[in-house]
């Protein structure tokens, strides 16, 4: 079990959690939305957290999203384990019709936090080879 400490930034913050047993990524729920300066919808989370070293935090939209006609951003979001910000989901609409969002106090996305191993990278002049090669970008068939 990994702790994952949580700091509420609004007075309606709900602190993460998971549905059902069994989920991978806990629900995060608005409790702001602010349209910026690129027709993107922000919907901040009201939380702070506190990632341990060795691990990642990864923002995804629900499976609700596909309800709305709106697409996350960044297409995932990485929380560093030194962000200690509000976790804010920043959607792009894919429509000009407004009435079809989420609204504050909806769940807007899921956190899944993971462990990353910190890598050592080293140059060389070749690499192994292998069966697939290079080949990418449905090489592999249909």
């Amino acid at each position: 079990m990994v702790n994952i400490k949580v700091k509420k930034l609004h007075p309606d913050a709900v602190i993460p959690k998971y549905a059902k047993d069994g989920d991978a990524g806990m629900d995060l729920t608005a409790t702001t939305s602010v349209r910026d300066n690129y027709g993107n919808i922000g919907y901040g989370t009201g939380i702070a957290v506190e990632i341990p070293k060795g691990y990642v935090g990864y923002i995804f939209p629900r499976s609700s999203i596909s309800k709305y006609k709106m697409n996350l951003t960044n297409s995932v979001g990485v929380i560093d384990s030194g962000y200690r910000g509000e976790i804010i989901f920043k959607f792009k609409p894919t429509s000009e019709v407004d009435d079809v969002r989420y609204n504050v106090g909806d769940r807007v996305g899921q956190l899944i936090v993971m462990p990353h191993p910190e890598m050592n990278i080293e140059q060389v002049e070749e690499l192994t080879t292998t069966e697939r090669g290079d080949g990418g970008f449905g090489s592999t068939g249909k």
